[in-house]
């Protein structure tokens, strides 16, 4: 259930990093990201380097089990990584009033929690 939830977060930021890091500020908000508003491309373009990351060390591990032992705790590092990133996203739409999008991002946010506890403790 934990790698399923790990494939499903890897492939979301994957694509939303994608979109943020490529797409221009009228794509990205013609395309429905309008969490991004309030912030400057520079924020939005690191934002989208770092789900991208992420979305990278949510499935090393279970690509290439570290024999070292130290990438699986990219995993739930990541993980933190993308709650936090989910926080602001829905405190941006909060903001913005959008309420349903906001509450999808608690959604992801609470997938994410779930992955990491899980990581962390070894599930």
């Amino acid at each position: 259930m934990v790698w399923i939830c790990q494939i499903f977060l890897a492939v979301l930021f994957l694509i939303s990093g994608t979109a943020k890091i490529s797409m221009s500020r009228d794509r990205l908000l013609a395309t429905g990201q309008t969490g991004i508003a309030p912030f400057p491309m520079p924020v939005i373009r690191v934002t989208a380097a770092a789900e991208l990351l992420a979305a990278v060390c949510l499935v090393i591990p279970l690509i290439m089990p570290a024999p070292s032992g130290v990438l699986p705790v990219l995993t739930p590092l990541a993980a933190v990584g993308l709650a936090a990133v989910m926080g602001g996203a829905a405190a941006s739409h909060l903001h913005l009033r959008e309420p349903r999008t906001a509450a999808v991002n608690l959604l992801i946010l609470a997938v994410c929690v779930f992955v990491a506890a899980a990581r962390f403790t070894g599930l």
